[in-house]
This record gives structure tokens, sequence and C-alpha cells, in this order.
């Protein structure tokens, strides 16, 4: 697993997120390791403004956009 979400965003832009320098940074994320399948549940919050995997790990579109590649 290379933890690196694909997001397209509205307006077609394409940017590759990795997750794992969140790993050290915020141990929540590490859920996503430990917890078979659980980086693959990831989906889009309601109106897009960011993603989730649960109630405690999320993304906000704006930092996948700014940081991504």
């Amino acid at each position: 697993k290379n933890y690196i979400l694909e997001v397209i965003f509205q307006d077609n832009t394409i940017k590759y997120y990795d997750v794992t320098k969140l790993f050290k940074k915020w141990p929540i994320f590490n859920d996503l390791i430990n917890i078979d399948g659980l980086f693959e549940q990831v989906k889009v919050d309601i109106g897009g403004y960011g993603i989730s995997w649960n109630d405690e790990i999320d993304l906000p579109s704006d930092t996948i956009y700014e940081y991504g590649i």
C-alpha cells in the first residue's frame, strides 16, 4: 500500500495526496495502517468540503488541493 489518494476536483484538477506524512504528525491516521481495509473506505464529505474515513479521521479539501501534487 502506498497510501496516496487520487482526488479529482470540480474544476477537473487531479491531485495526488500522500497520507503517509500524516502518520507521525497525527497518530490517529495510523488507524489507516492498523485497521484492515479502512484506507479504502474513504468518502467525500457532504458538500465536498473534505474527505473522511470515519468520525475521527478526515482531511479538508483545501489541504489536499494546496499540498497535493
